[in-house]
Formats: C-alpha cells, structure tokens, sequence
C-alpha cells in the first residue's frame, strides 16, 4: 500500500559543463546582492574554481565575503562562526562551493543568520523550529551527501559528541544548483567511492522499508543499477566524464525525496553510521559501508521479498531459494562495496579497528539517544539490535 507523502522540490538545477560561469546570474535571480561564501579546504581554491566565482561576482557587482576551511563531518560549533561572519558583512546570500559539508553548513548559517537570538544546535536537536531563513545557492564539486537537491542538513556537536540531522522542507532547500561534473575530476578516488557508497545508501535507506510501490520502487532500483555501474568506472578513471554525469545526478535524485515517495523510508544505517562519525571522524559513505552488510542481514529475514526483489532486480541474481537469492543480493553489495575501497567492517577501516566492549555499549546509547528512541522502520531496532548490529561489525 502506498503511504500518504507530500512532495516538493524546489530546487533549480543547473547541469552541464562549465554552468558555473552562471553563478552570478543566479545569485541575482534569487535576489542576492552580498553573498557569503561558504567553501572547505584548498581545493577550490587550487583549482581556480574560487576565484572565478569571485571574478564573476565582482564583474556583475555583488559584494561577497568568505567563510572557508570547512571540514568533513561538518561541526555546530564552526557554522556558528559562520553566523556571525554572515550577520559582520550584512549578507543577504549564502553561496556553498563544494560538496555535503559545505552545504550542510551553508544551510545552519543561513537559519542562524537569520534567527540571531537562536543558537542554531536548538533546530538540529528539535528544542526550536525553523521558522525563516536566508537563501541558499550551490555550486557542487563533490557527488555524494545529495544535500544540493535536499531538506536535509547534518551536523556534529563536538562538545556533546552528537551528530544530528535536520529536515525541514520549508528552509532546507537550496535555491538552486549549479552541476558541472568536471569539477569534481580532481577528487581523490577514496572520496569518490565515499561518494558512490552515500549514494547508494540514500536510496536503500528508503528502499528497504516496510511498503512496496511499485513506480517509486523502480526508480529506485534503476538509479542503484546507474551508480553501481558508473561508480566503478569512476574510481578507475575520475575524469571520465560520462561516468562522473551519472554519478553526479544520482547523488542528486537519490536525496531529493523521489527514491522514498509512498514508502516509509528506514534509515537506520544512517543512523549506526552517524555515531561513527561522530566518534571516529571517519568518511560518512565509509561509516555507513561499514555496517551496512550487517544490519542487512540482521533484519532481511523481517521481509525477505524486499531483499529478494533488491537481488533480482538490482544484481540481476535469480537462481536459488528465496533465503538464497536475499543473501546473495546482501553478499553483492558488500562485495561491491570492497571492490571500490570502502570499508565493510570496522577492522577495514582505519579510522575505527576492533573496539572493545566499552565503546560498543558507547555506541549503542548515543545511538538510542540514551536509551529514549528506537531507529527504523523496516525492523523497529532497539538498544539490543543495535549492540547486537555494531558487535556484528567489530571485526
């Protein structure tokens, strides 16, 4: 049966290549005449891509000012930097370049810049709601978080050590998106297959749930089979340009709602990954890589024609018992996450390594919320699943 859903995605998108030589025309569009922009490390900055922005919106007479050094995992604590660097220079636009955290930090600049007497973590922890913001543009250079396209912002508290994800569908949304995949063929491979692994993940999260729809479901289905194929050309060869357009627009439809309409999206991996991140710093597509294959096999057995459809018609697995084909389908994703070079356990990845019992039991409570929530939907998981899933994933 398919759920009741509202959907809505405003977003304008602007692909292909060189549209970031647009920037300043879409900037005005949305009404902005002094921008913040918001970027991370030296590679915007290496690759020219900063200093055209700035050329363009000189040339077009837009003030900005500048807010970088962004880092992966983005924090509550540097976007609140960037509030008051927002409110200094009297920006009226905040302009993100670059990729996930970049944008999720763009998106709490904006709602703090625009709610000054709120400390922005009260949205992200639920005690506020948003209720105005600033517009925000993108100009993408990594194909990953989907953030470009979506109503999600993620942040991490490093003071309590929480990691907190915000949806809201009225302030979320970017203004628009500007996509060119050439500017994401100077990535790093590991970074790109994080990437692909985000994507991947974006949309089995709201795959695996406890609905079918059949229309939503093959969306679904032929974006996996898309990034799956042009996500290992990719990490072989990061400026293939027709493999890197793939790979960017999944990215992109895989968050923007599509994928999960008439369903009730799970995303408890999501939130497994989300406390190792938060703990270890590691890459968000690797935290969730890492746990992804035991949580699948923990919970297949609640709905196994879910995981059998996902077999047949993502890996094209057909031969065998249904308890065979759904395992076969959970061993060729995690067989493909290995192939492209992203963890499939803790053990893999470098960040993490075995942990002891402590910081399993750690785990399992910030997961919960200390103990005030359950994750889930496909299979409701409490305290004991999700010790039972990370203790899976401890080797």
């Amino acid at each position: 049966m398919m759920h009741k859903f509202d959907y809505w995605s405003p977003t304008e998108v602007v692909f292909g290549k060189g549209r970031e030589d647009e920037t300043a025309a879409y900037v005005k569009k949305y009404g902005g005449s002094k921008v913040l922009l918001v970027y991370g490390g030296g590679s915007v900055e290496r690759s020219g891509l900063l200093q055209r922005v700035k050329e363009q919106l000189d040339a077009a007479g837009i003030g900005y000012a500048e807010f970088g050094g962004v880092q992966p995992n983005p924090t509550v604590e540097y976007a609140r930097e960037g509030v008051k660097r927002a409110i200094e220079s009297q920006a009226d636009f905040i302009l993100a370049v670059g990729g996930g955290s970049a944008i999720d930090t763009a998106k709490g600049i904006a709602h703090g810049a625009a709610n000054p007497d709120v400390d922005i973590w009260k949205f992200w922890s639920g005690e506020e709601k948003v209720q105005k913001s600033m517009p925000v543009g993108v100009i993408l250079t990594i194909s990953a978080a989907g953030s470009e396209t979506s109503a999600s912002s993620v942040l991490t508290n490093k003071a309590t050590g929480s990691k907190r994800g915000l949806d809201n569908i009225a302030f979320n949304f970017p203004k628009f998106a500007i996509m060119d995949p050439e500017l994401t063929f100077t990535l790093p491979v590991y970074q790109v297959a994080c990437g692909v692994t985000d994507i991947m993940m974006h949309t089995m999260d709201r795959y695996f749930n406890p609905l079918d729809n059949e229309l939503t479901d093959a969306i679904a289905e032929a974006l996996l089979r898309t990034v799956i194929a042009n996500g290992a050309k990719a990490v072989k060869d990061t400026h293939d340009y027709d493999a890197m357009s793939e790979v960017m627009w999944c990215g992109s439809v895989s968050h923007n709602g599509l994928t999960g309409l008439g369903g009730q999206g799970d995303f408890a991996p999501h939130q497994l990954g989300h406390e190792l991140s938060a703990m270890f710093d590691i890459a968000h597509g690797a935290s969730l890589s890492a746990v992804w294959g035991q949580w699948a096999r923990y919970v297949y057995q609640n709905r196994i024609e879910r995981f059998v459809r996902f077999a047949k018609n993502v890996w094209n697995i057909t031969e065998g018992s249904d308890e065979e084909i759904a395992l076969a389908g959970i061993q060729a994703t995690v067989d493909y996450f290995k192939s492209i070079g992203v963890p499939t356990c803790f053990s893999e990845a470098a960040e993490i390594g075995v942990q002891s019992e402590e910081v399993l039991r750690d785990l399992t409570d910030r997961c919960t919320f200390h103990g005030a929530r359950t994750i889930g939907t496909f299979q409701v998981l409490d305290g004991d699943d999700i010790y039972n899933i990370y203790q899976a994933a401890n080797v």
